[in-house]
């Protein structure tokens, strides 16, 4: 059975009307997003609901700079969702991921969607400690990982996971930054660094990835077909 998955960081500041079009067209089976808020005037939870998505959702207050936001990573799927849970990754400076069992035909697939530190691509204690707690916590079968990693691909991060899954996208195919008020610190010229990752367990076929356009987001979309 083929599944199509897809990931996408909507950022805080997206536009919403055009984030809610593309997810519509886009008729994934499954959805991981980030930077989902609680802004009734921004409300993809319920726009997704009304197409019949079931859906879990972990918000989580941080602080960019003078700024404190409270939103998420969260998961979307045309199937039952039968358990989930939301997972603290690091002591400090902590992200989250959110987790749901995905009942698919007779199999129960566990996805994690997430959002790491960004440490403007540079080494990260905290980065390395929030990987190495959700590979802790990740089922090694019958499971999808997706979410912007802030992590490119020689990192440390993506490598642990690389060893231990397989990346949907090897090649490394740039998914970021759209617009440079992405990261006022980076201040990015163009899409040419890679965020944004699906990966699967071994036992799931990767059947292909491919980096999606839209302008609605400081990050492009990822979608992925894979086989269970």
């Amino acid at each position: 059975m083929n599944l199509k998955i897809l990931s996408w960081n909507i950022w805080v500041d997206g536009n919403i009307e055009e984030v809610k079009n593309f997810l519509k067209n886009s008729d994934a089976d499954i959805i991981g997003l980030q930077e989902i808020g609680e802004n009734p005037q921004r409300d993809v939870i319920g726009f997704l609901k009304s197409r019949g998505y079931n859906f879990v959702f972990a918000p989580k207050e941080k602080i960019w700079g003078s700024h404190i936001y409270k939103d998420g990573p969260a998961i979307f799927a045309k199937f039952p969702i039968v358990k989930s849970k939301s997972y603290n990754l690091s002591k400090e400076d902590s992200r989250v991921a959110a987790m749901a069992e995905v009942k698919v035909g007779d199999k129960v697939l566990t996805v994690l969607s997430t959002h790491l530190l960004h440490p403007h691509q540079q080494n990260s204690e905290i980065q390395n400690e929030q990987i190495n707690t959700l590979i802790r916590i990740s089922p090694k079968k019958n499971v999808i990982i997706m979410g912007d990693f802030n992590a490119t691909p020689e990192s440390y991060p993506i490598k642990k996971m690389q060893e231990l899954f397989t990346d949907t996208d090897p090649k490394g195919t740039p998914t970021w930054s759209v617009y440079p008020e992405g990261c006022l610190t980076c201040n990015p010229q163009k899409i040419d660094t890679r965020l944004d990752y699906i990966f699967v367990s071994h036992d799931i076929k990767a059947v292909s990835l491919k980096v999606e356009q839209s302008k609605a987001s400081d990050h492009l979309p990822i979608s992925a077909i894979v086989e269970i």
